[in-house]
């Protein structure tokens, strides 16, 4: 199974991406926008979550890139 992403803020006031279950940022990034941006790429490449933090660590957001065992039909 894919690593979920997750957008969460670093120590010098910026934005960092982190695989689930990972000691080290992959990227880090001046901006929020910039760091979803990279890891809404990484996450639909490995089909996985996106979990975006806010700056207290809670979530504000979830996207999900896998594949949808019950897609909609229509």
């Amino acid at each position: 199974m894919s690593k979920s992403k997750h957008v969460i803020p670093n120590s010098k006031g910026g934005w960092s991406v982190r695989s689930a279950g990972a000691s080290r940022a992959a990227k880090t990034f001046d901006s929020q926008s910039e760091a979803v941006a990279y890891a809404r790429d990484a996450a639909r490449a490995n089909h996985s979550e996106l979990y975006i933090h806010r700056r207290d660590g809670t979530i504000r957001d979830k996207q999900s890139y896998g594949r949808d065992p019950f897609p909609p039909k229509g």
